[in-house]
């Protein structure tokens, strides 16, 4: 029935647009793109195919998902177990941590690290510096690897008469978004990781302490290790939103695939195949997460059994 239905909004879709003359199909995504894309992993020129250009987007937005994924993970798990801290400084700031990040949105985040890197930051001439590493309303500029005839080298960045040069570098948009991401996600993944060791039974914790586990080895060995069938399941939605999210790119001007793709639609108006390959991108990115861990979440249930 479900099939049936969509079949029937396409089918009507379709036929609107005929009769009103609005073009339709995959085939502008074989065209000259028309524009340039400032940040990508890979060069991007104007003569490239719109196809390629939605493959830039793509693989800047999967790389502000994975690298989110994995400092909410450490900055979450960090803060989770601080709030069971003896420190009540260390408790303090951790539960400062969730409500602050947790209670403000995520856009507003967004924006606020956004102005942050491109106005309060030195300019490009005067840079805070550590070592080989510049920081500057320009960017990140950090030492990269690269060959050089036929060997491994370091390219070092250093300052040049008008910006930094060399080394490769983090645009002010890429680390406003993954920063933003990063800190709204990890507020909700310490609850996460709270409610999953409180929820471990008090007499498993006591056996540790009698067995004369330091609070350190019981809650490695013994709380976390359980705590894991709880934190699994409500973890993987916040790994989910924390990709969804990273569409609101568009309104700090990183380009990813929703921001590429709503460019596509302003020079071919494609709209409908647009939109539809935005959904596609995140549909298969969220199942791919699901799936990866669901299986996780069945190991550790296997393995705590």
């Amino acid at each position: 029935m479900i099939l049936a239905l969509l079949g029937f909004l396409v089918h009507n879709t379709l036929l609107n647009m005929r009769l009103r003359g609005i073009q339709s199909g995959f085939g502008f995504l074989a065209d000259p793109a028309g524009f340039d894309i400032g940040e990508g992993l890979f060069t991007f020129d104007s003569a490239q195919s719109y196809a390629m250009a939605l493959l830039a987007g793509v693989l800047n937005t999967l790389r502000v998902a994975l690298l989110g994924i994995v400092f909410t993970t450490l900055i979450g798990g960090l803060v989770g177990v601080g709030r069971f801290s003896r420190n009540a400084l260390v408790r303090g700031l951790c539960r400062a941590h969730v409500e602050f990040f947790r209670n403000i949105p995520v856009l507003l985040q967004l924006l606020m690290w956004y102005l942050i890197f491109t106005e309060v930051l030195p300019d490009a001439l005067t840079p805070w510096r550590w070592g080989a590493v510049f920081l500057s309303k320009g960017g990140l500029s950090y030492p990269s690897p690269s060959w050089a005839g036929g060997a491994l080298v370091w390219d070092v960045p250093f300052l040049g008469e008008f910006a930094v040069e060399g080394g490769a570098a983090l645009t002010p948009e890429f680390m406003a978004l993954l920063l933003g991401l990063t800190l709204y996600t990890s507020a909700f993944v310490a609850e996460v990781v709270r409610a999953g060791i409180a929820a471990v039974p008090l007499g498993q914790i006591e056996a540790a302490q009698a067995l004369g586990l330091s609070p350190r080895l019981h809650m490695r060995l013994v709380t976390l290790p359980q705590a894991l069938r709880v934190i699994i399941p409500p973890l993987t939605n916040q790994y989910l939103n924390l990709t969804k999210n990273s569409s609101l790119a568009v309104a700090i001007g990183y380009p990813d695939v929703v921001s590429i793709a709503n460019t596509a639609i302003n020079q071919t108006g494609r709209a409908v195949e647009c939109i539809a390959l935005i959904m596609l991108v995140y549909l298969s990115t969220s199942l791919s997460t699901s799936l990866c861990m669901n299986a996780y979440n069945a190991r550790t249930a296997l393995r705590v059994r």
